[in-house]
């Protein structure tokens, strides 16, 4: 084992007994590429961080303009940041008119604790809903909403959570009878992805909003993984027609860097700041280097229209890989998508052919019988045809 190795399975704090262990020296594009000169094509993104592409030059640029000027000045909200603006500004542009005032953070998990936080103070209630197989994140309050899809199997070394949380079924219609007076709010993903790329039922969504319209509770919308083009609309609250009254965001929303945030009306946002002032802080949260890179790829994103590319890009991946005998059936909303083999060992034994063959991919946290594609949107048409290719020799070697 190399000094480097050793000392990462050492001194840095461990996710999990068999991390990849893939040495990264570059990224460019669609690809990294080991010390070795390995190319690997990226299918995972990041987990959707990566939408414009590694080392994409107006992002590096950025970063290297806004560091130039200034890094950390203050505390988030005391001082008027440019980038910070100028992103916030343009984000309420492309939402609708009730989703306009951006608070800025570092990650989803935090995207999350804030947008919980805000429906407590602006409804008075404590009762929070989500959906079994939803991930939201780690931290105590995020992971009180996530759904494990049986028992309490990522929850029980950290208990006790938050109290008063439920978790109903995604797209049992049945089940939004169970939102009622006492709900502070529902958290949903629009499109469930850890569970395996699951898409909403036709109106369920609509049936959601409406049940909280009449129960007075707040709806709030997960797209840190559906966010900024992934779906083929900008937003999948776009794609579907819905309105959230709070969205979180993260992972593509940096550009590479690290940045969450919640969004919801200036009035509603506004509570955070009064009884008690500071009602939510944080030091780091918009930092100013994270959203000029955050604003340069989101720039990027609208100018080269790649939201709308990632639906023709999706479909083509679908087209390539459904007609081969070990693919029991592919779940795609735009360019996410998740090849079912409906059987666990099959996928983890095509994990290893695939980095094999120069591939990086991944399966679900909630759905270990798929794999996952969700390459930067920047791919191009041959990189689709010849990762496709690797990834049909790889199945053809499995059988």
């Amino acid at each position: 084992m190399d000094i480097l190795r050793r000392q990462f399975l050492t001194h840095v704090g461990q996710t999990s007994p068999s991390p990849l262990l893939v040495e990264v020296e570059r990224a460019e594009g669609v690809f990294f590429y080991t010390p070795e000169g390995k190319r690997y094509y990226d299918l995972v993104a990041g987990v959707s961080v990566s939408n414009v592409g590694h080392a994409n030059p107006a992002v590096v640029r950025a970063v290297q303009e806004q560091a130039a000027r200034y890094m950390h000045i203050m505390v988030y909200g005391e001082m008027i940041e440019s980038p910070q603006v100028r992103y916030a500004s343009l984000l309420a542009s492309r939402l609708p008119a009730g989703l306009q005032s951006v608070y800025f953070l570092n990650s989803g998990s935090e995207a999350v604790e804030g947008a919980l936080k805000l429906a407590k103070r602006v409804t008075g209630r404590r009762e929070i809903i989500s959906f079994r197989r939803a991930y939201h994140g780690s931290t105590h309050g995020s992971l009180s909403v996530m759904g494990d899809p049986e028992g309490r199997e990522w929850k029980e070394a950290f208990l006790p959570l938050l109290p008063e949380t439920r978790a109903i079924r995604f797209n049992r219609f049945e089940d939004l009878a169970l939102i009622t007076e006492r709900t502070a709010c529902v958290l949903v993903e629009p499109v469930q992805g850890e569970a395996g790329v699951r898409l909403p039922a036709e109106g369920f969504l609509k049936a959601l909003r409406d049940r909280c319209n009449e129960t007075g509770a707040l709806l709030i919308f997960d797209e840190i993984q559906t966010g900024f083009g992934r779906t083929g609309a900008l937003f999948a609250l776009q794609k579907y027609g819905v309105e959230p009254d709070i969205l979180c965001v993260a992972k593509a929303f940096g550009g590479g860097m690290p940045l969450g945030g919640f969004i919801s009306s200036t009035e509603r946002m506004g509570q955070l700041a009064h009884d008690p002032a500071l009602g939510h802080i944080t030091t780091f949260g918009g930092h100013p280097v994270c959203c000029a890179a955050g604003l340069a790829a989101f720039e990027y994103l609208l100018e080269n229209d790649l939201a709308a590319q990632a639906e023709w890009k999706g479909a083509l991946y679908e087209e390539l890989l459904s007609g081969h005998p070990l693919v029991r059936e592919i779940r795609r909303v735009g360019l996410l998508l998740a090849v079912e083999l409906g059987d666990s060992e099959k996928l983890y034994r095509i994990m290893k052919l695939f980095r094999e063959e120069g591939i990086l991919s991944d399966w679900f946290l909630f759905c270990d019988t798929a794999f996952r594609i969700s390459p930067p949107l920047t791919i191009s048409e041959e990189e689709i045809r010849e990762s496709a290719s690797i990834l049909l020799h790889c199945l053809d070697r499995l059988r």
